[in-house]
């Protein structure tokens, strides 16, 4: 699909949760003084979740940060999807099967739109191509931050993409990518009973 069709291949999936909390990363600090974080007893913030979008062709990420997943949200990501490419000819999408991705309307809204929702097994992560996007993100958004309050972390996120999609073939975030995709092998490996590493048989 994606070698035949790769300018009508996308990929959605929610990032999160994302909490408002003081976030460990790497930092300057003096040796034997690592940066302490501060205490957090006081949660008044709630979650969000960051519904992401993603071209696969034009190596482009988008999305919208929202309260919580729900269908209707879904919908939402599915649409700006779909006007991604308003000629009107069929695009797939990749996504996990959550349950708030394929309920009636968004299958009855899929069909009339023309658009195929390629659902990927359970715990096959691996499987959806913006997963390696999202391990950027987390690098150079959420670790070592500290953000007050969401508005704060959304603007943060936001100019993040810009940025992103200007440079995205950074060697940052391209290193970035590597990393992701090598912590999601690794679990496949582990749901699915692989080894890590092939050992040779002896002749």
């Amino acid at each position: 699909m994606a070698a035949q069709f790769p300018q009508r291949v996308f990929a959605f999936d929610e990032f999160g949760p994302l909490v408002i909390r003081p976030q460990a990363g790497a930092g300057w600090a003096p040796a034997g003084h690592p940066r302490r974080l501060p205490a957090n007893y006081h949660k008044l913030h709630g979650v969000r979740q960051f519904h992401g979008c993603y071209s696969v062709s034009d190596d482009q990420l988008w999305g919208v940060v929202r309260h919580r997943k729900s269908a209707a949200n879904a919908l939402a990501a599915l649409k700006s999807i779909r006007a991604a490419r308003p000629d009107g000819a069929p695009i797939y999408v990749i996504l996990d099967n959550l349950s708030a991705h394929k309920g009636p309307k968004i299958r009855t809204w899929a069909a009339r739109n023309k658009v195929e929702l390629c659902f990927t097994p359970t715990y096959a992560s691996w499987a959806n191509p913006i997963e390696a996007q999202f391990g950027p993100l987390r690098t150079f958004v959420i670790a070592g931050s500290n953000h007050p309050n969401h508005p704060t972390l959304a603007q943060k996120l936001h100019a993040y993409l810009r940025w992103r999609n200007a440079n995205a073939r950074h060697p940052d975030v391209l290193a970035a990518q590597r990393r992701e995709r090598a912590r999601i092998r690794s679990e496949r490996q582990q749901r699915w009973g692989q080894t890590a590493t092939r050992t040779r048989v002896a002749a």
